[in-house]
């Protein structure tokens, strides 16, 4: 029983050594992982790397992610793309791995953009685990060592001979531990890391001795150590070189802005120097311990005696760029909801509801049949500009958003025609308009335009862009836009209301629909313009020649005159009515007087409305000629018109009345042909009038008739003789008049007060979404303009490709996206700098004795007499007075490579590579050493 009470008698506890611990889990994932990636299998490399295949090469790499525990790290193999394949084969036992190679190679030496452990070790593929993400780091040594011994005996066991390692202490840092197993032969890769440079290690001596410490030869002699040497210089002060941009000129009116901004022209260029610091790389690439001297004393290191030169640049963080930042600002703009009522805010309530009255209501004060006012005052641009008037008697000028000098500048640009007199503007305007668009279309900048829907290059359009881009980033942003915007408006309406023809290639015709739909909509008003003045030319013309027939008549005349126009209505009334069109309206009593005849005699009918024969037919009922008639020219159209108009004619359906309904309201043009026609050739048929609109659908052949000749006949062709033909219907259904009498096809006034309309409603940010297309075409050719002297640079002109490709996408896409608008033998000195745009580091050939090298030992020279406040002699010579001032400033960085071969750790070892890279900084001090040893005896 004391036994069995006993409580040690009752433990009893199994430790069971077959379970895997976390460690060998995770160097079992290891060992997967590197099975998986292929890097078990042993390679013979019949080749080392080409020179500069660690610059033009490809470097790709591949990552997973492991665990040790909870512990999360990524592993990565990092290694170079090679055209050659490699050559599997069973490697022999003298033969080193890849890395071990790589360690002696000297093609490769200081890649300018590559892993820092490639740099350090010139290792052409590797692995590295790291620490994953929001995991701390490896700092203590207990840990550190986990790790390396798990790297040793993945590596071991899996046979893979690809070096591998660890990333210890903080990231910042840089420090990597690693390791390298081969046949017998294995290397250690360490790194030493400080904040200070130790005295003693300063300079290539403290450094040799370093070396041939860690690797204890005690053969006499020692083999030479292989080194190389780069200096590395920086460039920061730009004394010499000019401002960036020009001053600001404060005597101007546009005073005030950097770069010397004014209107029509966008800036460019940087408000601060882009390059903010020009690295100098000067390198000895082969030296041994004997032939250079370099300790605390005394330094044979001259840099202008180095052979080797290669410079970068590095461009200065957030760069404040004049046509990025104008063109940012621009993008801000689209992105704006706020009408101008609310932007600009209401004055009174009340006065804004009387005198602020909208297009229907100052309409409705035109027709009414008693006005206690001439018609003339009331017209919608005098209701207009009196309301202005009395608005601006309320607000102080000096509260305007935009200045008025500058608001009358803006104008004046957009505008020049103003600044001449009225009477010679209409001509001026005119002859500007006509001849622009022929220049335009021999201009090669068409494709751009085109592919962006833009507007053509200094249209009215493309000034408005550029005015308000300027507007939107200097003279008082969103609110100076809106007060811009409305006093445009105003002024357009001042032009539709006394016929002046609005500058900036909108003459030619209908709107051009690959331009943007605000250019549409500005050439669809002067197409209004040109009409109503050509219907006033017109009627001045009649009123001469009835002024000279009622001096011929006497008296006659004015009877006539007043049967001519209706009781109660004018000229004006007359020319915007809705419902009937009369062009020359003295000709009503001609034609009264034609029916009465016809009336008497309906054989006989006075032709009117004839342009001229056509092709010497006549017609097939009568001997008369056929005549083209004088025709009404059909209604331009926008493209949102047209696409409004194609959604009506879509609801329509497919129904049969629908159909029909749909076939009428497109034959408005055909009948008011049609009428024409009857009118300038009296006794024609359909078939007459298909020979000359649709000459195809008159079938004429060859027959016989009864006497045996042949003779030709014509029919209409067969979809014309379908039953229910909207043609023969609308023949049917057209009256006699010519098109003078017909109703307008085109209402400009009605078009006119439309756009007017749109536009005055238009906000803001929706303004400049259409104008968005012409900023960016303005962008793209100041680019260009900026461009031609660097045109043969291929980096500029693929950039701006580039940049018109993007534009192009985002402008046609379905939604705009703003935030993916953010707007790259011996060597001549265009070259150089192509080179530099496009390389990471270029090579100066010639070094410091060529033309580009003594260029930029110039500005070194004139950089170190600037800091040294010492005067500067762009014609002195570099003599001995002068180099007490030294030429170059201290080295910003000098990295020294040792490199040789020698048995570790016993004389009669193996001979095997070592490589110490040392990194000497003003804050950091870094040696990163490759120790390769014998294992086969030890």
């Amino acid at each position: 029983m004391a036994a069995d009470n006993d409580p040690e008698s009752e433990v009893f506890e199994i430790t069971d050594f077959t379970t895997a611990s976390e460690w060998e889990r995770f160097v079992s994932r290891v060992e997967e992982v590197l099975n998986e990636w292929k890097l078990t299998e042993n390679y013979v490399e019949k080749t080392s790397p080409e020179k500069g295949a660690y610059i033009n090469g490809s470097w790709e790499e591949q990552s997973l992610d492991i665990h040790f525990a909870d512990f999360k790290f990524y592993i990565t193999h990092h290694f170079l793309k090679e055209d050659c394949k490699k050559e599997n084969g069973k490697s022999e036992e003298d033969t080193l791995p890849l890395a071990m190679q790589d360690l002696l190679c000297m093609h490769n030496d200081f890649p300018p953009r590559a892993h820092c452990l490639v740099r350090w070790y010139g290792l052409r593929e590797f692995v590295v685990i790291s620490p994953g993400a929001n995991c701390e780091a490896i700092i203590s040594e207990s840990k550190c060592n986990l790790l390396l011994s798990s790297v040793s005996m993945s590596l071991s066991n899996s046979g893979c001979q690809v070096p591998m390692f660890v990333q210890i202490q903080q990231k910042w840092r840089r420090i990597y531990a690693g390791e390298c197993q081969g046949p017998g032969v294995r290397t250690d890769f360490e790194i030493v890391h400080l904040r200070k440079v130790p005295s003693q290690y300063n300079h290539l001596s403290g450094l040799l001795d370093i070396f041939k410490s860690k690797i204890g030869c005690n053969l006499l002699p020692l083999p030479p150590v292989n080194i190389a040497i780069r200096y590395t210089y920086i460039l920061q002060d730009w004394q010499q070189s000019s401002w960036p941009q020009q001053p600001p000129d404060f005597d101007t009116l546009l005073g005030g802005e950097v770069g010397g901004v004014e209107f029509g022209n966008l800036p460019f260029g940087a408000c601060e120097e882009p390059i903010s610091e020009l690295h100098l790389a000067t390198t000895w690439p082969h030296l041994t311990e004997g032939i250079v001297v370099d300790n605390d004393v005394y330094s044979d290191l001259d840099p202008l005696q180095a052979p080797h030169w290669s410079i970068r640049v590095r461009t200065a963080d957030n760069l404040q760029c004049l046509l990025g930042d104008f063109i940012t600002e621009f993008f801000k703009l689209c992105c704006q909801k706020e009408s101008a009522e609310e932007i600009l805010g209401r004055v009174n309530a009340e006065e804004e509801g009387q005198e602020n009255s909208d297009i229907s209501s100052a309409l409705s004060k035109l027709t009414e049949p008693a006005a206690p006012v001439p018609l003339s005052k009331l017209s919608v641009s005098s209701m207009v500009h009196s309301a202005r008037r009395r608005i601006r008697r309320h607000r102080h000028i000096d509260e305007s958003p935009l200045h008025v000098d500058m608001l009358n500048s803006i104008l004046l640009y957009l505008f020049p025609d103003a600044a001449v007199e009225k009477s010679s503007d209409k001509e001026k305007t005119t002859q500007a308009n006509s001849c622009r668009p022929s220049e335009q279309e021999k201009s090669p900048d068409d494709n751009l335009y085109l592919q962006l829907k833009s507007a053509p290059c200094n249209s009215l359009t493309y000034r408005l862009a550029l005015c308000l881009c300027m507007v939107n980033y200097s003279y008082g942003g969103l609110a100076a836009v809106a007060h811009l915007w409305q006093e445009f408006v105003l002024e357009l309406r001042y032009r539709w209301e006394n016929n002046y023809l609005v500058y900036g290639w909108l003459t030619g015709g209908s709107p051009d629909l690959r331009c943007c739909l605000l250019h549409q909509k500005f050439q669809m008003l002067n197409c209004c313009i040109e009409r109503k003045r050509a219907r006033d030319e017109a009627r001045k013309v009649q009123e001469g020649n009835r002024d000279r027939e009622r001096k011929v008549s006497g008296g006659r005349a004015s009877v006539s005159t007043t049967r001519e126009t209706p009781q109660g209505k004018s000229w004006d009334s007359w020319s915007d009515s809705e419902d009937e069109f009369f062009e020359c309206l003295s000709d009503q009593g001609e034609m009264e007087s034609s029916h009465s005849e016809a009336g008497k005699d309906s054989s006989k009918l006075k032709a009117d409305g004839r342009l001229h024969p056509y092709n010497n037919m006549t017609l097939l009922h009568s001997a008369e000629l056929l005549y083209v008639p004088v025709t009404q020219e059909p209604a331009p159209m926008t493209e949102d018109q047209l696409e409004e108009q194609s959604e009506v004619l879509a609801k329509l359906g497919t129904s049969a009345e629908g159909t029909h309904l749909r076939a009428r309201m497109q034959s408005a043009c055909l009948l008011s042909d049609m009428e024409s026609f009857k009118a300038a050739n009296p006794g024609c048929v359909l078939e007459d009038f298909v020979r000359w609109y649709s000459p195809r659908d008159y079938v004429e052949e060859e027959v016989v008739d009864e006497k045996g000749s042949t003779v030709i006949r014509g029919e209409l062709s067969a979809r014309m003789k379908i039953p229910g033909n909207m043609w023969v219907e609308a023949w049917d259904t057209a009256r006699v008049i010519p098109a003078r009498r017909q109703k307008r096809l085109f209402d400009d006034t009605k078009e006119a007060e439309k756009v007017l309309h749109y536009l005055a409603m238009m906000k803001p940010g929706d303004l400049a979404h259409h104008l968005l297309p012409c900023l960016l075409h303005a962008a793209i050719m100041k680019l260009k303009q900026e461009g031609e002297s660097l045109e043969n640079i291929p980096s500029v002109e693929k950039s701006i490709q580039q940049a018109a490709s993007q534009a192009n996408k985002l402008l046609h896409s379905a939604n705009y996206d703003y935030k993916k608008l953010e707007v790259s033998t011996s060597c001549s000195g265009l070259q150089f700098v192509t080179l530099l745009l496009e390389e990471p580091e270029v090579v100066v050939l010639g070094a410091g004795q060529a033309r580009i090298g003594r260029i930029i030992h110039r500005l070194f020279i004139n950089a170190q007499r600037a800091a040294l406040l010492a005067p500067v002699d762009d014609d002195l010579e570099p003599a001995a007075e002068s180099r007490k001032i030294p030429d170059f400033p201290p080295p910003a960085g000098r990295e020294i490579l040792l490199r040789t071969c020698v048995p570790r750790p016993a004389p009669y070892s193996k001979a095997l590579p070592q490589r110490l890279f040392c990194v000497l900084m003003k804050d950091e001090f870094r040696l990163a050493g490759a120790f390769s040893a014998d294992t086969s005896f030890f």
